[in-house]
C-alpha cells in the first residue's frame, strides 16, 4: 500500500515544514513495526519549493491471517485460499488507515512540538493514493472528498486487465486530492474515509470504533452531507453502534460552529477580540467588536453577582475562560463543550500544559452535551450559556433547560442570544438571514423575555433583562442577555416583565 502527501513553499515558509507536521525528518528513512507488516516514511522530494511524503506499507499476509482468523475476511473455512491470496498487500484499507494513525500519531492531534505554529496553518497540499478500491465508484469518492474543502478530486479508474479492455474497469482508481488545509484534517479524513471506501475492516468492530470515529470526525463529520453512510461504512454496519454514533454525531453538530464568541458578524469592526480586550476603554469604544463588548457584559454581572466558582457551557475555544483566569476572585473555572476538537483549541489558547500549578488548579475543560444532565456540573456559583442556545434545534431546548436550571442549579445563570430585529442594521447581513450558519433560530427581544419568564417561573429563578452592545431606539441592542437569579428553596419565581416578579407556591403549575 502506498501513499504520498506533498506540498509547496518558498523559502519564506519552506516545504520542508512538512517534516515538523509530520515529524518525521525528511533526510532519513524510517521504519515503523505494525500488527500486519512495516510501514516505512521517506521523501521523494525535499527541497524549499516542493517536500512530498511518502507513506509505503508493506504487509505481511502471513500476519494478517493469523490475527485475523475466524474474523473479517477469510474466516469461512471454504476460503481459506482467499486469505493468502487477496488484495491487502495492494490497496489502500483499514490496514494503511491503522498505519496512518500509528505513523503519524502527533500530526493526526494536530501537535509540533518543535514549532507549535504549523499545526493550525492550512497550507498547499497534494494526497495521492494510487490504488484505492472504491465499492461505489468515483461518484461516491467526489461525494465523500469534495464536501471538505479540497479544490480538486481526481479520480481515474483502473481497468480490470489492459489486454482486455472490454472487460471495462475494476473497482480500483487513483486518487489524486489537491487544496489548502490543514494537515491534520487531511489525515484524520483520510483515517475515516479509506476503510469507508473500501467497505471493510481487517479487524473486530468493538464499541470503542464509536469513539474513534468521532475523534477522527470531530469537527467536519457531523455536518457532512453523507455522514450516515460513512457512520454506517464505517462501523461495518453494526446497527447498535451506527445508533449511537449517530446520536453523539447529532450533538456534535450543534456545537458544530463550537458555540464560540466568534460569530460571524461579531468581530466586524474595530480590533482583534483579545487585543481589544486588554484596553481601557473598551465599554466605551464604539468600534470595539460585539463579542468583547459581550463578554464584558458577561464579566460584570459575574462579579456583580459575587460569583467565585463559574461554569462556562459551550466554552467553544476558551476566550471567556480566559478572560476569567486574568480576575483571581474568579477561584474555580470549567469550561464545558461537547465538540473535542474546541476544547483542544480552548488548551492551546490558555496553555494549559505551561500553565504554572497554582493558575492551573483554577481551570478545568469538560467534554459533554448540555442535552443531558451531568452531575459534574451541580453546586457552583453561576454558569454562564453565551451565544449557545440559538445553536440547537428547539425541540432539543427543553432538555438544555432541565439540565442546567433543574439538575446543575447554579445560584446565577447568564443567557446571551442575538436579537434578531437588530439584524436590519448590519449592512452585509441579507435580509432574513441569520448571523451565523449554525443558527437554528434567532429571537425577538419579546420571545426572548418570554422565553426567560417561563423558564424562571419552572425552575425557581427570577430573571432580569440587559441589553450588549449600543442600543438602538427602534430594534434594541445587537445582544440581549438574561441574568437569572435562584429563588429562596421551595418557591418557585418567574418574572411578569423586567425587573417585576411572580412566585408560585410549590406545587403549583407554572
Amino acid at each position: 500500500m502506498f501513499l504520498t502527501i506533498g506540498t509547496t513553499g518558498t523559502t519564506e515558509k519552506p516545504a520542508t515544514d512538512l517534516g515538523f507536521l509530520l515529524h518525521k525528518h525528511p533526510g532519513k528513512t524510517q521504519a515503523f513495526g505494525t500488527s500486519h507488516g512495516t510501514a516505512h516514511v521517506f521523501y521523494p522530494e525535499a527541497t524549499d519549493q516542493r517536500c512530498t511524503a511518502a507513506l509505503l506499507l508493506e504487509v505481511d499476509p502471513v500476519a494478517l491471517v493469523r490475527r485475523g482468523r475466524g474474523k473479517g475476511r477469510g474466516g469461512a473455512p471454504d476460503t481459506a485460499l482467499a486469505q493468502y491470496v487477496n488484495d491487502r498487500p495492494y490497496a489502500a484499507s483499514s490496514l494503511l488507515a491503522v498505519a496512518l494513525s500509528t505513523v503519524f500519531r502527533t500530526a493526526l492531534k494536530g501537535q509540533c512540538a518543535a514549532r507549535p505554529e504549523l499545526p493550525g496553518q492550512e497550507r498547499p497540499l497534494r494526497v495521492e493514493i494510487p490504488v484505492l478500491p472504491a465499492r461505489g465508484g468515483a461518484e461516491l469518492v467526489r461525494r465523500l472528498f469534495a464536501p471538505l474543502g479540497w479544490d480538486s478530486v481526481e479520480t481515474t479508474p483502473i481497468v480490470l486487465d489492459e489486454r482486455f479492455p472490454e472487460w471495462g474497469d475494476s473497482r480500483y482508481l487513483r486518487l489524486v486530492l489537491e487544496g489548502e488545509l490543514r494537515l491534520e484534517d487531511a489525515l484524520r479524513q483520510l483515517y475515516v474515509l479509506l476503510p469507508v471506501l473500501d467497505d471493510s475492516k481487517h479487524y473486530w468492530i468493538a464499541p470503542d470504533e464509536v469513539d474513534k470515529l468521532l475523534r477522527a470526525g470531530d469537527g467536519w463529520l457531523a455536518a457532512h452531507p453523507e455522514h450516515a453512510l460513512i457512520t454506517a461504512r464505517y462501523l461495518a454496519r453494526h446497527k447498535r453502534l451506527t445508533r449511537s454514533a449517530m446520536e453523539r454525531l447529532e450533538l456534535a453538530r450543534l456545537a458544530e460552529a463550537d458555540g464560540s464568541e466568534a460569530e460571524e458578524l461579531d468581530n466586524a469592526v474595530g480590533d482583534s477580540p483579545d487585543d481589544a480586550a486588554d484596553r481601557d476603554d473598551v465599554a466605551r469604544d464604539r468600534s470595539v467588536p460585539l463579542a468583547v463588548r459581550r463578554r464584558d457584559a458577561v464579566l460584570a454581572a459575574l462579579r456583580e453577582a459575587g460569583a467565585a466558582r463559574v461554569l462556562d457551557l459551550g466554552c467553544g475555544e476558551g476566550q471567556l475562560v480566559q478572560a476569567l483566569l486574568k480576575d483571581t476572585a474568579f477561584t474555580e473555572i470549567v469550561g464545558v463543550d461537547v465538540s473535542m476538537r474546541a476544547l483542544t483549541t480552548a488548551s492551546r489558547r490558555l496553555r494549559l500544559e505551561r500553565m504554572g500549578e497554582r493558575q492551573s488548579s483554577r481551570v478545568r475543560l469538560l467534554q459533554g452535551s448540555l442535552a443531558y444532565t451531568d452531575k459534574r456540573l451541580a453546586g457552583y456559583d453561576a454558569a454562564v450559556l453565551s451565544e449557545v442556545i440559538e445553536h440547537l434545534d428547539l425541540p432539543r431546548l427543553p432538555a438544555l433547560e432541565y439540565a442546567v436550571f433543574g439538575s446543575a442549579r447554579p445560584r446565577t445563570v447568564l443567557v446571551t442570544t442575538p436579537n434578531v430585529e437588530y439584524n436590519v442594521r448590519w449592512e452585509s447581513l441579507p435580509a432574513g438571514r441569520v448571523r451565523h450558519r449554525d443558527h437554528r433560530f434567532e429571537w425577538t427581544r419579546q420571545e426572548f423575555r418570554t422565553w426567560a419568564e417561563r423558564v424562571a417561573a419552572r425552575h425557581g429563578y427570577t430573571v432580569a433583562h440587559r441589553p450588549v452592545g449600543d442600543e438602538d431606539p427602534e430594534v434594541g441592542p445587537p445582544t440581549q442577555m438574561a441574568v437569572f437569579t435562584r429563588a429562596a428553596d421551595g418557591v418557585e419565581t418567574g418574572t411578569t416583565g423586567t425587573g417585576t416578579t411572580a412566585t408560585l407556591k410549590e406545587g403549583e403549575a407554572a
